[in-house]
């Protein structure tokens, strides 16, 4: 294996780890998850929770688009490598 195919794998490692701990972080859409905490929900603990939620939905989106363009890229390169 050369550096680069070396370089890049570990890079496509990191994006792997990132997306599947960014998606484990995102709760569940889950109809009565309240009656867990006995439907004590707040327009507080609403809202933090949608922030979080759309902030951590966000990230996955970036990280899976550069994930998937690192992946191209890196084929493209070891590719033209050979």
């Amino acid at each position: 294996m050369t550096i680069p195919e070396i370089v890049l794998g570990i890079i496509l490692l990191v994006f792997c780890v990132a997306i599947v701990v960014v998606v484990l972080l995102q709760e569940g859409h889950e109809k009565n998850v309240g009656v867990i905490n006995g439907g004590a929900d707040t327009f507080l603990s609403q809202n933090s929770s949608r922030s979080v939620d759309a902030f951590l939905a966000r990230w996955t989106k970036i990280i899976a688009i550069g994930f998937f363009a690192l992946v191209i890229a890196t084929n493209i390169i070891l590719y033209l490598a050979k």
